[in-house]
């Protein structure tokens, strides 16, 4: 740390507090050539969990912004809030645990409609209408036809 008053390498450190947030330290340093006080700051440089967009984006994690989507998806459906949070909750771990730091939003998708698929088949259509982006009425035709016909072997309401 260099003295900002004549330049020296050389400190020592006279006092050391947590902030109010307890998210960095304060450090009241003295030099030791001119021995003029002065403060430093130090925090953790977090890096920010990011989502890997279709096209190649790359952009921060926003659990705000999936539970938008999401409350689009069960608005007038019967899905609990507290079950809306919890799979946001599931697909913010799934970002949070991965050793890169960063998730295709293609698995964060996929969760959160194997999810919906088993709570209310509704909100999954609609949810998955706008991640999977139907191009057309066969598209969505072909979706609804899986869900009827149950091939993933689940029950269907």
């Amino acid at each position: 740390m260099k003295c900002p008053f004549c330049g020296f390498a050389q400190d020592r450190v006279v006092d050391s507090r947590e902030s109010k947030d307890a998210d960095s330290i304060r450090r009241r340093r003295e030099c030791d050539e001119c021995h003029k006080r002065f403060t430093t700051y130090e925090r953790i440089d977090e890096i920010p969990y990011m989502v890997v967009k279709k096209d190649g984006r790359r952009e921060r994690f926003d659990r705000q912004k999936l539970l938008n989507g999401l409350l689009q998806a069960c608005q007038k459906r019967p899905v609990p809030a507290v079950r809306m949070e919890q799979m946001v909750d599931e697909a913010e771990a799934l970002v949070v645990e991965s050793p890169e730091r960063e998730r295709s939003t293609s698995e964060v998708g996929e969760l959160i409609m194997s999810r919906l698929k088993d709570i209310d088949t509704v909100a999954y259509i609609r949810f998955a209408s706008v991640y999977r982006d139907f191009k057309d009425v066969n598209e969505f035709k072909t979706e609804l036809e899986e869900l009827l016909s149950g091939r993933d072997g689940r029950k269907r309401r």
